[in-house]
Parts: structure tokens; sequence; C-alpha cells
């Protein structure tokens, strides 16, 4: 249990790079919030492929959402938008095997593809999208250091050793200072999540 602050009343999940709402971890929490806190505030967007438009979408999606009682989880490219948010509005932040640096691993990824769990649905990656994201990266507010995590006592990092497409040691150097929670053998998808779920939720006071 997270002590520092007040029950999540509002619980944002972020999908990573051709994923969608639709995915096995953001439906396995969907279900757990039903289940388990029926009375929170459900919302898991489909994100479009710009991240400028995504970070756009998020921030005023959210922007009624009370910071103290807001949550956001993000996998993978959705767990950089949630550090994003959770720097921007202080609030707290679950992020599982987050992109550290999307400009960088995506920048191979311009194209179109098909989305993971929908082969017949595409996602389209421009190459002015690495130039977003490249911007998010050096975007912070102007009263705080540079550095990767704005509140880091308001953050739980859930890396998997055995991530084949994001390095496990990038991910928890720039998450060094935050709560993180190692999964031994834990792959990118992060197979045997639901296990997980309890504990996160702990976190967010749920």
């Amino acid at each position: 249990m997270n002590h520092s602050l007040p029950a999540t009343t509002h619980l944002l999940y972020l999908h990573g790079f051709r994923s969608s709402p639709q995915s096995t971890k953001a439906q396995l929490t969907r279900r757990w919030v039903e289940q388990h806190a029926p009375d929170v505030t459900w919302w898991s967007p489909a994100l479009p492929p710009s991240p400028r438009e995504a970070c756009e979408l998020i921030f005023q999606g959210t922007a009624a959402w009370p910071a103290s009682t807001l949550a956001v989880m993000g996998s993978s490219l959705g767990g950089f938008y949630a550090s994003w948010l959770s720097r921007r509005r202080g609030c707290r932040a679950v992020v599982i095997n987050p992109s550290v640096q999307p400009a960088r691993s995506l920048a191979g990824y311009i194209g179109t593809h098909p989305v993971w769990h929908d082969p017949s649905q595409q996602v389209h990656f421009a190459p002015e999208f690495v130039d977003e994201l490249r911007a998010l990266q050096e975007d912070l507010p102007a009263d705080e250091p540079p550095g990767p995590i704005g509140h880091p006592q308001h953050l739980l990092a859930v890396l998997g050793t055995h991530d084949e497409l994001l390095p496990f040691a990038d991910m928890r150097q720039r998450y060094a200072a935050c709560r993180v929670r190692v999964v031994e053998g834990g792959d990118h998808a992060l197979s045997g999540f639901e296990a997980l779920l309890p504990e996160v939720m702990g976190f967010l006071g749920l």
C-alpha cells in the first residue's frame, strides 16, 4: 500500500507501439478494476500514432481529473507517455517495461505495421514522429531540473529482465530512483502480469 497519497479515483491505461486498448495487460487491468474497484473512473484510449497528438489527447482527456488521486499505467511506449504525464501532473504512475529512449528505439520502425492484437488493422509511423518523440524527451517544465523522472516517489517501474525489445539495463538505470519491481525472466509483453496486479494496485492505494 502506498500511504503517501489517497487512494486512486481515476485510472488511465496507455498502450504501447503497435498495440491497442485491447492488449492483454489493458484488459486484465480493466477487469481487475471492474471487480475490485468499480467506483474508479477508467479510461484506456486508442492512441494516435503521432506522439504529439497522443500526448495532447492524454493531457486534455485527464485535465479535469484531480492530480492527487489520478494514476496512469503504461506499457512500453505507453510507459514513456505515462512518465511524461506524471512529470507534468505530479500524479502516480506505473510503467511496465517502459521505453526510455523512444526516438532512438523507434527510428527503425518508420513505415506501416500491423497492430499486434488485430493484424487487419495497421499503424503508420511517419518520419516526423521520431522528431516529435525527441521533443517530448526534452520537454521539461521550466521549473524542473533536467532529469528523466520528476516525481520518483510517485512511480513504480515493473521491469522484465528478459525484455527482447528494450534493454533491461537501460530501464533499470532510468528508473533507479523510483520503486522498482524486477520480474526475473520477464519478457517484453510481461507474460504473467495478472499475478502482479494486486501489488501494482496496492501501490495505487487500491
